[in-house]
Parts: structure tokens; C-alpha cells; sequence
């Protein structure tokens, strides 16, 4: 297949284009004032290198993947439209008291310890966009109070009249019984027709997810339709003008569940965090292709630090308590983390607690990005700090397309860190590094310490535009670090080779297990009942996108937990239907281990009784994935890749010295690159320290390890 995949990261957004046997990886800034712009620049530049222009190119394409930031951006900036929220009468302040974790939700540690300043997030619905429906509906789905229509009605012209502009309606119960909510659907079409200028886009909670959990419930319907509009807007540009160039493909989202869908097909909060999910699923692919059972992908970007794990060769590991920027909601999201860890990270001085240095999270982002992009920038970064140590050649950035002014960065770093910490200004550069490097490594450790896992047992990837630059002092105590030649575009790697996922949820309450006697249960029917219902929903959605239904595989999960205990555990089924009692026991055996891995076999709890709480339906159809590359030794020594040299600073103990710079391009398995070192890329420079070597296998990855 010819294929496009881009990532829009926060400064650069990345390409994967593959045509006709060929594979082009390009980069361009992004641009955040409109990411249609960044979408279409950097599908130029992939033309360009091919000597081919849209019209040309885009004809040829088959499918086009998209990873993207819009999501996050919008709720950064608070640019969503009003809103109105129906729930039901009783229910009206339920997003306002939220849960007690509220307080704190989507803040950092050192944000939460200065409780002085804590508070609620500004609603995204103020309490006076927000009206009770007459109406009630029980937990068994029977309708107990009609839905007074002519109350609603009333209700629905106050909100416009106080100027919402789209409707959001969650209601009791709704995910049991959607009746309720469809009908006042129905009415706001009967009042607003979808042909007018007036027309008002309605979002139901309980068709964005169908799940017990009111408070998140709400706010996944909530934040859906806060970002819909701009992504709508946003997507529907990208599309027309995919289609006005000639492509004639489906436009694939990826979603944060770990697959993609059709824009079409995609809810807005599905794509939040989107892109370190593709870095994980590529990491998965990679592991699984290179014998790997346990990596950690890290993801050092412009803006961010992104961190995921594969453990035993599987990602199944969800949020426990998904957040989407202040809220939280009730998505399956595989987990990663991000800390404002990147090359735009600014260096700055925190007069609070002593001029003690800090680096980010505020970032300085593509425009106007470091001091030493000269674009207007003053305030030092990371990556300003990595031309001042030498680490960066200033005529070779970007190629040689973005030539980097040194003397910048050296005067930003002299200004706001050096002088006023009584340093040089290679001193106050190489601090900066070693802040930043020491705030990812202890993401990665929290990752690894905190949740029982040995270092030893990981091998760490390392991409982004960072990665290969900063890997080698941020792996810790992990043996062995692993750069790509597409490192610098691995978000957009890991899209082509994920498959097309849905994913759905129903709650539903059944005991597996009785308490005390430990007998399983005899009555299969409720549970074969659910399964079956997302079964069929699924082939009837896959149907209508025209996917082929036969191809399709369907995994079962189930959100389970112990009689007297509060916190679920989502474990894989190995049955798709129980009929017998030992089909029960095989599905309790797999909770229970994967129960003791999680938390511990000493809170195995079966005296309790087991109870399944939700049931979740994985519909995938497989893609064709992009084979890896394998190459044979030249012969060569590896000095045949040598480049040149130049001054590096290594550190208090090495000074600045002469450091072999080596063009990775021209590197050939076998190969081994001794510390210190430089390796550089159009689009990234591996970093080799005194003390480490970088090794180069038959598929021209670099394993950068201690000498």
C-alpha cells in the first residue's frame, strides 16, 4: 500500500510516506494557529523529495493515518463553543461537585503541594447553561417518571435564548436505557432542524460511552462536544483539501485507545493524546518484531517528554483513572505519561525557593521557539543549551534548512541563568541538560520502581527529535537504549502499524462467584446477553464503514473486582461466551492472576465473591504492516562514516574536547561507535558520551550501551 502517516506533535509535525517501495520521513514546524497548514507542508516536503507534486502524489496514495493535537490544544486555549447541558431534574450540579480527586485532577505534584492555591476547574457548562429534565429512568433501565416534553421544550429555548450553541444530554441511567435521551434529541431536531443556519449539534453521553460512572459519563460527553466543532472545522479543511488534490482514500484517525478509525467515525475526545499512544503501539510492534518482552518508549519531543511501557510484550495497560487536561472521564486510554520535558523546554530561575534552577514545563513551542531559532525568542531552552555544549551543529539543524544562531543561545543562557547563578556559560548550558535529563529519568523510574518492575529486565527506546540526544544520560540503570533511523518521526512509524479498533463498553452487574461458598454461577445468559449485544453493534458499525466484517477479531475484557472492595481490575477474557462452570473458572483464573500482578496476591480476595461490572468488546481489522529493513556489513571500518570533528563539552571532569562526529547514514551493521561521539541525522543527533558505546545491528539500529 502507498501511505501517508503524520503526527502533529506541539512543535514539529512529522511525515511517513511510503510510495511505491519508497519510504520519505520529513519534518515541518508546526502550525499551531491552524494545523491544516503544518498537515499540508509537510506532505509537500515528501512530494519534493520524490520530485512529485499533490496533484501527482496524492492520487497514488491508498490511506492516509493522522495523529494530532488539536484536542489538546483547544482545551489549552479554552476556544470551544457554549455549551448547554441537559441531565436529569436533581442531577443538575453533578460536573459542578464533581468527585473529591477533582481538586487536583491533571495537576503536577509540585502544583498540589501548594494547596493555597488549589481549586475546582473552571467549568467548561456554567451552572446557568445547565437545566433538569422532568424525567426518570432506574438502574434496571424501567422508565419511572416520564420525560415531560413541554417542560423540555421550554428548557431547550432558555439555553439558546442564553446563546448555547450546542446541546450535551446525560441523563440517569441513560447507558441501561437510551430512550430518554434520544427522544430529547428528537425534540431539539423538531425545534432546531439540521438544515437550518440555526442548527445546534447535540452529543448523547450514553452513544460516547456506555458505561456506569454519572460524573464521568457526563464529562466525556461534555469534553466531546467542547472539542468538536474545532475539530470539525479543523478536519473537514484537511479533508477537502485531501480530496481536491486528488486522493480518494478513507482519512484514518488515531485514537488514544490504541487504533484508528475514519475521522467519520472518531468521537473528539478519542484523539486526546493520540500521538505518544502511536509511539507505544509502534514500540509494541518493534518489540514483538525484535524478540523484546519488556521496553520502555520514550518520546522526547519539542514540547513534552512521553513515556509508555510494554510489559511482557503487551500494552494493555489502561489509565486507571484517565484524565483529559483537568477532568476525569470515563475512556479506555492505553496509559502513558507526559512531562513538560522537551528541546523547547525554557530554563528559568525560581526566586521562591532559593534561585534554584528549573527547566520547563512551560515551553517555547515551534514560533518562536528557542533563542537560537532567532525568531524572536529571548528565553534559553534545551535545545539552545545543546548548541552551547556542542552537541548540535548550528549549520546542520534541520538538514541545513534551519541554520541555528549560537551566539543566541549563548547570550540567552549568559542573561537569565549564568549571570545571575555567578556561572560560565558552558557551566550554566551543561546544568540545564542535567536538570532536564534527570526530571525524564525519574518519569521513566516512577514508571518502572513504583509499579515493582527491575530496571535490568527493560531495554528503553528512545525517538522524538530528542530522544536520541538525551537518551543516553536519562536511561538510568537500564542496561541498554535503543535509536532508530526514524526515531525523529516514530509517532508517525507507530501509526502504520496499528490496525483499525473499535471499542465497546456496557455495564452491566453479574456475579461470576458467589461469596462465602465460592460456587461459581450457574446462569450464563445476562452475560452471553451482553457480550453479544457489542458483538452485533460492532458488525453492524464495521458494516456500515464498508470494512470487511469477516476479517474482523474480537477480544472480550471485563472490569471486575472482589465483594468488598472498591477498586476494578479490567482483565483479559479467554472465552468470548461462558456456557459452563468451568468456562467461569477459566475466566476467574485469568482475573485473578492478572489481580495479583496488578496490586498483589495477598489482597486476592475470592472469599468476597467476584463481580463483573463492565464488559468491553475490541473489534480490530488488521492492516498490512511496513516490514523492517534488514541489512548485511559493508566491509567498511567505521571510519568511512567519519564526518569531522568539533568541541563538545563532556562534563566538569572531560571539559570541552575534540569529538568524532560520524554521519549515522553511512554507518553499517557491525559497526561499533566508541564515546564520546556524535551521530548525526537530517532530522536528530545521537549523542555517544565517554564511558558508552553505540553498536549498529542488521537493521541499522544503534544499541547505545556502557563500555
Amino acid at each position: 500500500m502507498n501511505t501517508i502517516d503524520i503526527d502533529a506533535g506541539g512543535t514539529f509535525t512529522d511525515l511517513v510516506l511510503r510510495v511505491d517501495g519508497a519510504t520519505v520521513m520529513k519534518k515541518a514546524p508546526t502550525t499551531q494557529y491552524d494545523l491544516s497548514v503544518c498537515f499540508l507542508n509537510v506532505i509537500e516536503e515528501g512530494g519534493r523529495e520524490l520530485e512529485m507534486e499533490l496533484d501527482e502524489l496524492l492520487p497514488k496514495i491508498d490511506l492516509v493515518r493522522y495523529s494530532t493535537t488539536v484536542a489538546m490544544n483547544r482545551l489549552i486555549e479554552r476556544k470551544g463553543p457554549a455549551l448547554g447541558l441537559i441531565a436529569t431534574e436533581g442531577q443538575e450540579d453533578c460536573i459542578l461537585i464533581g468527585r473529591g480527586a477533582q481538586w487536583v485532577d491533571g495537576t503536577t505534584p509540585t502544583e498540589r503541594r501548594n494547596l493555597a492555591v488549589q481549586n475546582k476547574p473552571r467549568p467548561l457548562i456554567p451552572r446557568d447553561m445547565i437545566v433538569g429534565a422532568k424525567e426518570r429512568i432506574d438502574s434496571f433501565g424501567q422508565v419511572v417518571r416520564p420525560l415531560n416534553e413541554a417542560a423540555l421544550r421550554e428548557s431547550i429555548h432558555y439555553l439558546v435564548d442564553k446563546g448555547v450553541r450546542g446541546f450535551v444530554v446525560s441523563l440517569l441511567w441513560s447507558h441501561v436505557n437510551q430512550v430518554h435521551e434520544k427522544r430529547i434529541k428528537e425534540i431539539i431536531r423538531e425545534e432546531y432542524k439540521d438544515y437550518t443556519l440555526g442548527y445546534l449539534p447535540v452529543v448523547l453521553a450514553s452513544e460516547v460511552i456506555g458505561r456506569s460512572g454519572e460524573y464521568q459519563r457526563t464529562m466525556t460527553a461534555v469534553l466531546d462536544a467542547y472539542l468538536f466543532r474545532a475539530m470539525q472545522i479543523e478536519l473537514s479543511g484537511m479533508w477537502d483539501t485531501l480530496r481536491g488534490y486528488g486522493y480518494r482514500g478513507p482519512f484514518m484517525m488515531v485514537h488514544n485507545s490504541g487504533g484508528m478509525a475514519e475521522v467519520f467515525k472518531t468521537d473528539a475526545v478519542r484523539t486526546y493524546s493520540a500521538g505518544p499512544v502511536a509511539g507505544l503501539i509502534g514500540s509494541h510492534y518493534l518489540a514483538k518484531k525484535l524478540g523484546y518482552r519488556n521496553v520502555i518508549a520514550s518520546d522526547v519531543g519539542g514540547t513534552s517528554f512521553d513515556v509508555g511501557v510494554v510489559v511482557e510484550q503487551n500494552v494493555r495497560n489502561y489509565e486507571f483513572r484517565p484524565i483529559i487536561d483537568q477532568w476525569m472521564v470515563g475512556m479506555t486510554m492505553l496509559q502513558t505519561i507526559s512531562v513538560g520535558a522537551g528541546g523547547g523546554s525554557i530554563a528559568w530561575i525560581n526566586e521562591l525557593v532559593g534561585k534554584r534552577l528549573e527547566v520547563g514545563p512551560q515551553s517555547a513551542g515551534s514560533y518562536p521557539g528557542p533563542a537560537c531559532y532567532d525568531q524572536g525568542g529571548e528565553d534559553p531552552t534545551v535545545t539552545d543549551a545543546d548548541v552551547v555544549l556542542g552537541y548540535l551543529d548550528p549549520d546542520f539543524y534541520f538538514g541545513g534548512r534551519m541554520l541555528l544562531d549560537k551566539a543566541r543561545s549563548a547570550e540567552a543562557i549568559k542573561t537569565k541563568i549564568a549571570d545571575p547563578l555567578g556561572l560560565q556559560v558552558h557551566e550554566a548550558a551543561h546544568l540545564i541538560r542535567k536538570i532536564v535529563d534527570s526530571n525524564m529519568g525519574t518519569a521513566i523510574r516512577k514508571q518502572i520502581h513504583l509499579r515493582g518492575f527491575d530496571p535490568q529486565d527493560f531495554v528503553l527506546f528512545g525517538f522524538g527529535g530528542g530522544g536520541p540526544t538525551h537518551v543516553a544520560d536519562y536511561m538510568g540503570d537500564i542496561p541498554t537504549a535503543v535509536v532508530f533511523p526514524f526515531s525523529p518521526v516514530f509517532s508517525a512509524q507507530g501509526s502504520s502499524v496499528m490496525d483499525i479498533v473499535h471499542v465497546y463498553e456496557h455495564s452491566r452487574r453479574f456475579m461470576l462467584m458467589e461469596p462465602n461458598t465460592r460456587k461459581f454461577a450457574t446462569e450464563f445468559a445476562p452475560f452471553n446477553e451482553a457480550v453479544e449485544t457489542l458483538i452485533e453493534k460492532a458488525k453492524k458499525e464495521l458494516a456500515g464503514e464498508l470494512l470487511p466484517v469477516e476479517q474482523a477479531v474480537f477480544r472480550l475484557e471485563l472490569d471486575m473486582l472482589y465483594g468488598g472492595q472498591v477498586h476494578r481490575k479490567r482483565a483479559s477474557s479467554p472465552l468470548m461466551a461462558v456456557n459452563t462452570e468451568a468456562d467461569a473458572r477459566l475466566v476467574y483464573e485469568e482475573f485473578e492472576r492478572e489481580f495479583s500482578e496488578t496490586f498483589s496476591p495477598l489482597v486476592v480476595h475470592p472469599e468476597g465473591g467476584v463481580y463483573v461490572e463492565n464488559f468491553v468488546v475490541t473489534v480490530s481489522i488488521p492492516t498490512e504492516k511496513p516490514a523492517i529493513a534488514t541489512y548485511t556489513g559493508n566491509g567498511a571500518g567505521v571510519e568511512t562514516a567519519l564526518k569531522g570533528s568539533r568541541k563538545c563539552y563532556w562534563g566538569e571532569t572531560g571539559g570541552f574536547e575534540d569529538t568524532q562526529v560520524y554521519e549515522y547514514t553511512k554507518l553499517a551493521p557491525g559497526h561499533v561507535v566508541t564515546g564520546p561521539a556524535v551521530l548525526e541525522t537530517e532530522y536528530t543527533t545521537v549523542v555517544v558520551p565517554p564511558a558508552f558505546l553505540c553498536s549498529i545491528d542488521e537493521h541499522l539500529f544503534g544499541h547505545i550501551t556502557r563500555a
